[in-house]
């Protein structure tokens, strides 16, 4: 794993994967970044170091989950509870982008980018 000075040495090394964040943020009013972020997200991943890789993951996996909440968020609306759901879908969604933003300015790895929770 690479500490923080080698991100201080070379701070472009993160840009992709903030970038990537942002996309996801500004995807909640344009679906679309979020689809393009995630395509650079699978094309980096495997040339960045390993510190690195684990926000990759966690950019990967929060677009899948996000798809899966949906639809089950969206099944559920039938139901009036899905309309509740889609808001904590919602909350989730940016406590994941904005932590993910704050490790990989930090230079540290994404801790547990697999987990389904916060």
């Amino acid at each position: 794993m690479s500490d923080s000075s080698e991100v201080s040495a070379n701070p472009g090394v993160t840009g992709n994967a903030n970038i990537i964040y942002i996309l996801y943020l500004v995807g909640i009013a344009t679906c679309i970044t979020t689809i393009i972020g995630v395509i650079m997200a699978y094309v980096a991943k495997d040339e960045a170091p390993d510190w690195l890789k684990t926000h990759y993951h966690n950019q990967i996996h929060v677009f899948w989950k996000l798809i899966l909440y949906s639809i089950i968020c969206a099944a559920l609306t039938l139901v009036v509870i899905g309309l509740l759901l889609f808001v904590v879908l919602l909350i989730w969604y940016i406590v994941r982008c904005v932590k993910g933003l704050q490790y990989a300015s930090r230079g540290e790895a994404y801790p547990n980018p697999s987990g389904w929770g916060f």
